[in-house]
């Protein structure tokens, strides 16, 4: 199997990511986690850019406005998990091959997102439905956690 080509790309697209809920995502010291958008909340931007990745959506990098800091997937004894690692995402869309632990497959359906681990296939970012508590991956798809996303401009 052929490795995804990144199509470089100069400048990355600045979006406020936010569940089906309506809680957004903050950093609280080094970990992300969603909760209710209210005035003084001020949400974490993310920035990403795309590439084209024909049969699971656009892989992209997702990374934190102003923060040299990128989400990044690895094992965590038996199961994958979600963590924010110190990484510039013009770094990454420098690289001459994908670095699958940083990379999402980005699927839209409507205005909902998802974001599925390429290092991980199967499991997608996801939040407790109760909000408040760090962003995880998950494998039950919009079950017990909030896995759909709005992106916004």
């Amino acid at each position: 199997m052929e490795e995804p080509k990144i199509e470089l790309i100069k400048h990355p697209q600045l979006m406020n990511v936010q569940d089906i809920n309506h809680r957004v995502w903050v950093l609280q010291g080094q970990t992300l986690i969603a909760v209710p958008r209210k005035h003084h909340t001020v949400p974490v931007t993310c920035q990403h850019m795309e590439n084209l990745e024909k049969d699971r959506g656009n892989s992209i990098y997702l990374g934190l406005k102003e923060l040299e800091l990128c989400l990044f997937c690895t094992k965590g004894g038996e199961w994958p998990i979600l963590q924010l690692k110190e990484q510039n995402i013009m770094d990454l869309y420098k690289q001459p091959k994908p670095v699958k632990p940083f990379l999402f497959y980005h699927s839209q359906s409507g205005r909902n997102s998802t974001f599925e681990s390429v290092a991980f296939l199967g499991w997608f970012i996801a939040v407790s439905s109760e909000g408040g508590y760090p962003l995880i991956l998950t494998q039950d798809l919009g079950k017990a956690h909030v896995t759909d996303f709005v992106l916004a401009t």
